[in-house]
């Protein structure tokens, strides 16, 4: 038996003997645990390109699939809304790096767009020079201020002319695509950057992106395109680390893995073998679709089967789930130096007790039913609820289900309730202080968490839900051109925690809280008296002009008069 499968095995009894994992000793769930991390953990924040850059068609930089996308007539956009200048982040890049600074941030994870690098996505026909002095202008100001750079290659947004000659992800030429712009990232800035995320949230990308359709390129290839282009993935995250591990590694000494995304799936009922067993297929169709070919060189067996046995029922006579050949195991298996992981919320599991008639499907393929207690707090994004305990499960599972591999948590975050501009968002710092203290806790069980990242720094396009979700610890003003950000509640509370590398006591805790809310109450009036202060010196601005010009005239007159005066 693999460690594996033992693990598959283990993690539901230690689910019934309680929370699996927690040593003797080890820190209760329903109880805060005051405590720090270990000397040089990291802390950080998070974007990505697309959602923050806007420049989209400047300085070079060629379509995505979103840039198509957003601008179709179909506007599949919540409010129509493009990301066409987002934050303006291309041009604030500095300012931005500012905030970081004042953050105290260890490390800072963002995206390359690989149209803005490589135009038509193929390396061999065209680099941007303007691009590559861009991101490497960034990671220079970075370094300078002692902020790690954590990079992500991959953030969605495909070059636009890969999808229209090849057809993205459903094309298995996609993979040596993916290396060639891989290495070139590599070769320009690997001498500076030592961590690389080769994709972020593959699962979301091809869910919704070739399955349901609400994300780019928008195809509805239900129960066949979402495995396609998640098998063609694996495969250009494989080659990708193989050339940085063949090539770049002895020189760089970087580390090399993937950000997959994953919320806990917890059984409705513990003593219910079922939904025990269902419990354990929401995670393996989630995080095990992707870790598993990359920690144990195949898809989770539960995916095989059910998908396998689905399609034979359905009358076809290959599985709709991609098989790997010995060869590809073996080539995938091991291509990753430390695990990303992202995670926001929990979800209830029961078996689907009446099957679906809605024909081929990933929904189908997991039969699966998702709850959530009514007595969570809801934050803004539509599904997303505190449950803070959830965390640390999750932790633990990947920690036993794939040999206790660095953890780098990659996402981690809450949405604004509402589409306001309030900056005391005190539930986001209960949210951020409830979800690292059980990260801590999770640590403490012997999970090798090596850092933690919010997301994100700014509020950014989100996607299908445009502007309305704000993930921001910095709010951005949209209204105005400019762009300009605005600490949150948030942003000072994080601040503490990086400052003291955790939770050093009640007190402080609740000092930092208090700060926090007495800081943004003053940043919220300031920021409420500025359309007057706006008005006040545009009004400057044309006043004072005219008046000295006035006083020009006039004395040029009265000089006039005397001078022609007699006397």
């Amino acid at each position: 038996m693999s460690p594996v499968q033992a693990a598959t095995l283990l993690w539901p009894l230690l689910l019934l003997l309680g929370l699996g994992a927690a040593g003797e000793g080890a820190p209760g769930e329903t109880s805060f645990y005051y405590g720090t991390f270990p000397p040089g953990f990291s802390w950080g924040v998070g974007s990505s390109a697309f959602q923050t850059e806007g420049a989209w068609n400047q300085d070079g930089k060629g379509p995505s699939i979103w840039d198509a996308f957003t601008h179709s007539s179909k506007r599949q956009v919540l409010g129509e809304e493009t990301a066409d200048s987002a934050c303006n982040g291309y041009f604030m890049a500095q300012e931005d790096v500012l905030l970081l600074r004042e953050l105290r941030a260890c490390h800072y994870r963002f995206s390359l767009s690989w149209p803005r690098l490589l135009p038509t996505g193929v390396r061999a026909e065209q680099v941007n020079e303007k691009g590559i002095k861009f991101y490497s202008d960034l990671i220079d100001a970075l370094l300078r201020s002692n902020v790690t750079p954590i990079v992500t290659l991959h953030h969605w947004d495909l070059p636009q002319l890969l999808q229209g000659r090849f057809g993205g992800w459903q094309n298995a030429s996609m993979a040596s695509y993916f290396r060639d712009y891989a290495d070139l990232c590599f070769e320009a800035f690997g001498d500076r950057v030592k961590h690389w995320i080769t994709f972020s949230d593959p699962r979301t990308m091809v869910e919704k992106g070739y399955e349901t359709g609400e994300h780019a390129p928008g195809l509805q290839l239900r129960g066949t395109g979402l495995y396609q282009a998640a098998h063609h993935i694996l495969k250009a995250h494989a080659q990708a680390w193989h050339a940085y591990d063949s090539r770049w590694r002895s020189r760089q000494h970087g580390l090399v893995g993937i950000s997959l995304n994953c919320d806990w799936g917890e059984p409705v009922d513990i003593n219910d073998p079922s939904d025990i067993e269902a419990a354990e297929r929401y995670l393996q169709f989630c995080l095990g679709w992707f870790a598993n070919p990359i920690y144990a060189g195949d898809y989770p067996q539960v995916m095989k089967d059910r998908i396998g046995r689905k399609s034979t029922e359905q009358g076809l006579d290959l599985s709709r789930l991609p098989a790997f050949s010995r060869q590809e195991k073996r080539y995938i298996k091991g291509t990753s130096d430390f695990l990303g992981l992202g995670h926001f919320t929990t979800r209830y599991v029961t078996e689907q007790s009446h099957p679906s008639r809605r024909g081929p499907s990933y929904q189908d393929d997991r039969d699966l039913v998702e709850l959530v207690d009514p007595n969570w707090l809801a934050l803004g994004s539509q599904g997303l609820c505190s449950a803070a305990w959830g965390f640390r499960r999750l932790l633990h599972f990947a920690q036993i289900q794939y040999g206790n591999p660095p953890i780098y948590v990659t996402e981690n975050g809450a949405a604004q309730k509402l589409h306001c501009t309030q900056l005391c968002d005190e539930w986001r710092i209960q949210y951020l202080k409830e979800y690292i203290n059980e990260m801590l806790k999770a640590l403490k069980d012997g999970a090798n968490v090596k850092g933690y990242t919010c997301w994100s720094l700014l509020d950014k396009f989100e996607w299908e839900k445009g502007y309305a979700d704000r993930y921001g610890l910095y709010h951005v003003d949209f209204t105005v051109r400019s762009k300009p950000r605005y600490p949150k509640a948030s942003a000072h509370f994080y601040k503490k925690i990086i400052a003291a590398n955790g939770f050093p006591g009640p007190r402080e805790v609740q000092s930092w809280h208090q700060e926090a809310l007495e800081t943004c109450s003053v940043n919220n009036q300031l920021r409420a008296a500025e359309p007057l202060l706006d008005h006040l010196h545009l009004a400057s601005e044309i006043a004072v002009p005219t008046v000295c010009a006035l006083c020009v005239l006039i004395a040029a007159l009265l000089l006039t008069l005397l001078l022609r005066s007699p006397h």
